[in-house]
Formats: C-alpha cells, structure tokens, sequence
C-alpha cells in the first residue's frame, strides 16, 4: 500500500542535467553522443577481437569480454537518456523509469566493481602461481567466477532499489542530476531517509571494500614477487601483464569510491555531477584504449582484424601469462 501510495503521488522526477543555452546543449549532445558511440564500437571490438583470435581464449581476456560487454550496458543506461534531455525541454522521467535506470546502474557498477576483483586474482595466480595456473584458472572457475560477479551486481541493486523506492516522495521533485543515482534521490526524500542510507552504505562497503581489499593484496603479493625476479626484463614482462589492469582498477576505484561510500554527503557538493560524469561516460571510453595501448596481443590481434591480415602476431611480442 505505502509503495503504491507513493507511486500516485509521484509519478515524475525532472532531471536537471546540465542547464545551459540551447545552443551548448546542442553541442553537447554532438559531443557525448560522439563519446557513447566511440565506446560502444571500441568495446565491441575488444569482444569481436577476443572471440575472432584463438590466441585470447584465455583466462585473462574472457575476463576483459566480460568487462567490456558490462561496459557497453553501462553507458547505455546513462546515456540515451541523457541526449534526449540535451534536445528536449520536457526532461522529466517517469518513477518507474528512474527506478529502472537506478536498479540496472547500481547493478552494473557493483559487477565491475567485483568482476575487477577477479581479474586481479587472475593475474596473481598467473605471476605467483604460473604452473599451476592452467589448474588452477579452469574455464570452470572462470565462468563461475563472472557468474558470481553478476549475481552479486544483480542482488545488491535489488536490495537498494527495495529501500530507496519505497521513500515518500512530493510532488514532482527535481533532481539535480543527469540520471537517476542514489544520492539525489536520498536527498529529495521528504521523509527521514536515514535507514535507507544506512543499508547502502553497508551495501557500498561490502561491494568496495571487500573487492579492494582483494585487488590490494593481490597486488602486493604480485609486486613482492616480481621483486624476486633477478633480471630487470623479467621484472617488465611480469609487470606488463598487470599494468593495463592495475591503471583500469585505479580509474574505476578513485573516481567511484567517494561518491558511493558517503552518497548522500557527496550530494551536498556542486562538483557532483561533474565526479559521475568521470565514472559513467570517461571511464567506460578510456578502458579499451588502455587494454590496447599496454597489451600487445590485443593490439597484434586488433591490427589482424581491421586489416584481415592472415598473418599470425609474433611470438616475441605475446604477453606472458
């Protein structure tokens, strides 16, 4: 009754966005919809790329498709959306659309979170453990592994969209944002939100900080063994199979962490907006560029099938796994 109440009385939320002139909201729909396209094309082709070359099939880039199809999901729950909004002057949004949008952003959000999780423990395996890695990283586990990383994504939104829909809401309310996230809705409640942003907040902490706390000590174990390598090419070459990994991890953590550990706090501040848009459109485009940019076995497989060269990449540029 009271979740029904509350859709009758709020039936719309107005998305504030970005209020400019006519003029740069046109500009600014040519400029995100150049970045959305750009992504969805660069994360399919890191996809299409790992499934075309028998070389990737591999622990490490099943992860990487993993995250790249997350990624392509990611932005277009955001995106569309908000290029709408950008040529509209009607930039309300139903109650249910925005618990749609909140309930798959939150879910996409806590997979990466732990699918990056994952993958840090598959190059500890790989670096600490290289003989026991073809044992140990089994297609099995793998699979079992993203299978996990979805089913905790899926759960935890489900947990949060629980508490967060059921707050009374008046009127229309406006929400100064360009989608629907958290913290705004926290804030626009007109009743006592407290216990909702107590169950987020030990929702948020378990989905950052446990998967952290692995990424962390799977990477201090890496550096202390990599260390013990004699030789500086070797110290390189293990380092080279993480680096693109460790600069993706640090991304994603820095620019989500604060905003999602306190959300409604972070609220409070003007420079908001402008943290989501690092982590929601940035991140998502900058991610393909830095698997490419710092491995050689995706580029060498990247350049064979733009190009459809049916040459095989060198061995002495392949990444060590």
């Amino acid at each position: 009754l009271r979740n029904l109440l509350n859709v009758l009385l709020t039936t719309h939320f107005v998305l504030l966005g970005f209020p400019t002139r006519s003029a740069f909201q046109l500009l600014l729909f040519f400029v995100f919809l150049a970045i959305y396209l750009l992504t969805l094309v660069e994360n399919f082709l890191i996809i299409l790329v790992i499934y075309s070359d028998g070389k990737l099939h591999k622990p490490m880039y099943f992860f990487l498709s993993n995250l790249s199809f997350l990624e392509m999901w990611y932005v277009t729950v955001i995106s569309p959306k908000m290029q709408i909004d950008f040529l509209s002057h009607d930039k309300t949004i139903s109650f249910n659309g925005c618990m749609t949008q909140l309930y798959f952003f939150v879910t996409f959000v806590c997979t990466e979170y732990i699918l990056l999780a994952a993958m840090a423990f598959d190059r500890y395996v790989a670096i600490c453990n290289p003989l026991q890695y073809p044992l140990i990283m089994t297609n099995q586990l793998c699979g079992t592994l993203v299978a996990g990383c979805w089913f905790c994504g899926l759960m935890t939104a489900m947990i949060k969209i629980v508490f967060i829909a059921r707050l009374y809401y008046c009127g229309t309310p406006r929400i100064n944002h360009y989608f629907c996230d958290i913290s705004p809705l926290l804030n626009i409640s007109c009743e006592d939100s407290s216990q909702a942003e107590l169950v987020d907040f030990f929702l948020a902490l378990m989905v950052i900080a446990v998967p952290l706390c692995v990424v962390v000590a799977s990477y201090a174990t890496i550096l202390t063994t990599v260390l013990r390598i004699p030789s500086s090419q070797g110290r390189h070459k293990a380092f080279s199979t993480c680096a693109s990994h460790l600069a993706v991890v640090i991304l994603f953590y820095s620019t989500t962490l604060f905003t999602y550990a306190r959300p409604k706090l972070m609220y409070a501040y003007n420079s908001n907006k402008m943290v989501s848009m690092l982590y929601t459109v940035i991140v998502p485009l900058l991610n393909p560029i830095i698997y490419c940019l710092r491995n050689r076995e995706v580029k060498a497989a990247l350049r064979k099938t733009i190009l459809c060269k049916g040459s095989e990449p060198r061995e002495d540029g392949a990444v060590i796994n």
